[in-house]
């Protein structure tokens, strides 16, 4: 009786744990991970609170040059308003929608919300050897 019932309760454990390891939705979340941290690090490089230098590995070398590009051109328009800088916040994910377009291509969008605005953030992100990589980043 013991067997049966050890047989049982593992039948019904199992079907969650393939769903959990092989399911259609388990490369989705790693790359949501990934999309949710580059689309934040990378909100953080252009409000100064983080250098662009930690994102050379996630970031092709044209979206690192456009980055740096970019973070630099915003550095010189807020010190020419305002002045001093003020202490910033962190952005915050609200929410990250993932395509996968083939199962080394995928493209996201994510909203990202800072203290005066929500900003709209979309890449796209293709495996190399394992690691996934944005190779188009747009930041409205």
């Amino acid at each position: 009786m013991t067997i049966a019932a050890a047989s049982r309760a593992a039948g019904r454990l199992s079907p969650k744990r393939t769903i959990a390891a092989n399911g259609t939705n388990a490369p989705d979340i790693d790359v949501r991970l990934v999309a949710r941290t580059i689309a934040q690090a990378a909100l953080e490089v252009l409000a100064g609170t983080r250098p662009v230098s930690q994102l050379s590995r996630s970031l092709d070398p044209e979206c690192y040059v456009s980055l740096q590009h970019r973070a630099a051109l915003t550095r010189k328009h807020a010190a020419r308003i305002r002045g001093n800088s003020r202490p910033h916040r962190s952005p915050m994910v609200r929410s990250v929608r993932v395509c996968s377009i083939s199962a080394t291509i995928c493209e996201a969008s994510i909203v990202v919300a800072e203290e005066q605005r929500c900003r709209a953030v979309a890449m796209r992100l293709e495996r190399f050897d394992g690691v996934w990589r944005v190779t188009a980043l747009e930041i409205g």
